[in-house]
């Protein structure tokens, strides 16, 4: 190929960059804002490890490998559909640093890259490093948390009634071979809300009312109630003390707690049998509901662009893939603030 069609193709790939730009290219702008040297000493952690000789290829660098799995959050892709992706469209190339003559990791690195991240329990730490830039940002908590939950589905199980009551309490399934196990998701559960059944596992967030960016996040199986997981999401670093949530998380011994710890209830009220609830109580949960909503929109961005359905085994990589799709929509909501 002579130096002028290099030229010519050159231009044109920039051409076609720009064109994709001003079309409104996501990844352009998270490139932009999001300061990722500084998620680097968090990531090398990944590869801290003697080299017993320099034969062999390298590892992927850390922050390349951490913006595919941003790419993945951000568009619900198995590790296949990642793989595939980066190699096929420009715009995944530029946003990982990866350059024409390189071949994108395959999936199998990205599969150990992200177990990597699971065993060194990274995912919460990447997560608060992100955060700790919001703060530098000047986005500091302000005007009260949000607490909510929503579920996450998992790929169903298909046991048998006996199966699912061993599993349930913690014993071993001597039937299943070593590799059938690997292939089971023991940390899952079933749960219902009204009429509907699901199976999965839950993402516990504070959401901060200024901004709605989440602050504080756990993942539990499907079953586990709301309530159980407020005491660990409250903020205290929040610069109100008011706490807004559903009437799930309305106990005595949740007023309770939070007045020990000099919070202000904003929980919504409810009914109870015989007892129902007032105009005036019905008119409170009204207004409450004008700021709790807030938190809805955090769900429904996360439905709309990464789905709220997971690909994998056991709660620890639940975890990660949950941990992640917090971390992208900061990441995301963090675009939107700078933007306007």
């Amino acid at each position: 190929m002579t130096v002028a069609q290099d030229d010519l193709f050159g231009s044109l790939f920039e051409h076609r960059d720009r064109r994709i730009d001003r079309l409104g290219n996501p990844l352009l702008e998270l490139d932009a804002q999001v300061d990722w040297d500084a998620f680097r000493p968090l990531l090398d952690r990944v590869h801290h490890k003697v080299r017993k000789s320099s034969a062999g290829r390298k590892p992927w660098d850390g922050v390349l490998m951490f913006k595919a799995l941003v790419i993945a959050s951000l568009y619900n892709l198995s590790d296949e559909q990642l793989e595939f992706q980066i190699e096929d469209r420009r715009s995944f190339q530029r946003f990982i640093g990866l350059s024409d003559a390189k071949h994108a990791p395959d999936r199998n690195s990205f599969w150990l890259f992200r177990e990597s991240l699971k065993a060194l329990k990274l995912t919460e730490t990447l997560f608060n490093e992100f955060n700790r830039q919001l703060d530098r940002a000047g986005l500091i908590a302000r005007k009260g948390q949000l607490i909510d939950a929503s579920f996450v589905k998992a790929p169903v199980q298909r046991n048998t009634p006996d199966e699912n009551a061993r599993i349930k309490a913690d014993e071993t399934v001597e039937d299943w071979s070593a590799s059938k196990r690997r292939q089971k998701d023991t940390d899952a559960r079933w749960t219902k809300k009204g009429d509907k059944s699901y199976y999965g596992y839950k993402n516990h967030v504070n959401v901060d009312n200024a901004h709605k960016l989440v602050r504080k996040y756990t993942v539990t199986d499907a079953s586990i109630h709301d309530s159980q997981a407020l005491n660990g999401l409250l903020d205290s670093g929040n610069t109100s003390r008011d706490v807004w949530a559903d009437s799930a998380y309305r106990s005595e011994a949740t007023e309770a707690c939070l007045k020990a710890q000099g919070y202000r209830s904003r929980i919504h009220r409810k009914g109870v049998r015989g007892k129902p609830l007032t105009d005036r109580e019905k008119q409170g949960n009204s207004t409450r509901s004008k700021t709790r909503c807030r938190v809805e929109h955090v769900f429904a961005w996360m439905a709309q662009w990464g789905g709220k359905t997971i690909r994998c085994i056991g709660l620890a990589r639940a975890e990660v893939r949950i941990g992640f799709m917090n971390l992208v929509y900061n990441m995301r909501r963090f675009c939107a603030i700078r933007r306007v």
